[in-house]
């Protein structure tokens, strides 16, 4: 599936997005040229050569603080992405072999799960638990696990009704088998499309969240901490909110990018466009070649 995604154009350019945003992550903090949390006495200055996206209203280096502060997002959004795909893809597939109990109970809480509004359900926990960015990513994800729980539940009957899993369990092999050698295959490209897609809303919960100062302790910086502090100095600096709401549109799109590679590139479409390129590689290895104008 790798190499299918990367043979697409689409697919190449959200893996260099992501890539980057990944090294950012790792290498931003080391990255930095000023220490982020380091105030001056040259509030909201203008972008200079000491300062390349100038200062905030504390005099605080926006570029440094930028790079990082992009650690905690990107961990944001995986916590929420990780949590649901376990939360909500391992139950998915169980309630199918589990009996009727296990998947009313199951089909019962996912449907609880999607009526509650998980931004204001992550700002109670955070009041119950303590303003850190942790328990609110771990509450948000399982909130978000019936998209998981739905996918995988469906894939799962669909393979369910095959004859060769039908011959698995009547010649008398166990769930797990079956699970790991016919099932998870099926199941794990509509699961990766969902985690390509849950980790780009992962970006915009980490951000809205830190926007409204929810989840990170200040000072620490979040690219929706940033914005949330641009925005209220307008008037002084207009192009301040341009970078961080930049970065986080970009990867949000880069997400939804790739999920829509891995959709194109699986299933039968996927197998459509090998077949496609196979003929191709066919026809141009057997076009016979014209010598003196003859055939």
């Amino acid at each position: 599936m790798v190499r299918r995604v990367l043979s697409l154009t689409s697919g190449r350019i959200a893996v260099v997005i992501l890539v980057l945003i990944a090294l950012l992550a790792v290498c931003g903090p080391w990255l930095a040229p000023q220490d982020p949390l380091a105030t001056s006495d040259n509030p909201l200055a203008s972008a200079s050569g000491a300062h390349w996206l100038g200062t905030d209203y504390l005099g605080r280096d926006v570029f440094s603080r930028l790079l990082d502060g992009s650690r905690i997002s990107v961990l944001g959004s995986l916590e929420v992405a990780l949590t649901a795909l376990v939360v909500g893809a391992v139950p998915g597939i169980l309630s199918v072999y589990s009996g009727r109990v296990f998947e009313w109970l199951t089909l019962r809480l996912a449907d609880t799960l999607v009526a509650l509004p998980f931004m204001l359900f992550a700002i109670a926990v955070i009041a119950l638990l303590g303003n850190g960015i942790t328990q609110a990513m771990l509450v948000t994800g399982a909130l978000v696990s019936p998209l998981f729980y739905r996918v995988s539940r469906a894939a799962t009957l669909a393979v369910a009704r095959s004859p060769y899993v039908e011959a698995a369990i009547v010649s008398g092999a166990s769930v797990g088998w079956v699970v790991r050698r016919h099932v998870w295959v099926k199941v794990l490209p509509p699961i990766a499309v969902a985690l390509a897609q849950t980790i780009g809303t992962g970006f915009v919960i980490v951000s809205s969240l830190t926007f409204l100062g929810i989840g990170v302790q200040p000072p620490a910086p979040t690219w929706g901490g940033l914005l949330a502090s641009d925005l209220g100095y307008l008037s002084h600096q207009p192009w301040a909110p341009v970078a961080p709401a930049l970065l986080i549109m970009v990867t949000v799109w880069a997400c939804n990018l790739l999920a829509d590679a891995i959709r194109d590139v699986s299933g039968e479409a996927g197998r459509a466009l090998v077949n496609q390129r196979k003929a191709r590689a066919r026809t141009g290895t057997s076009t016979p070649v014209s010598v003196g104008g003859t055939r």
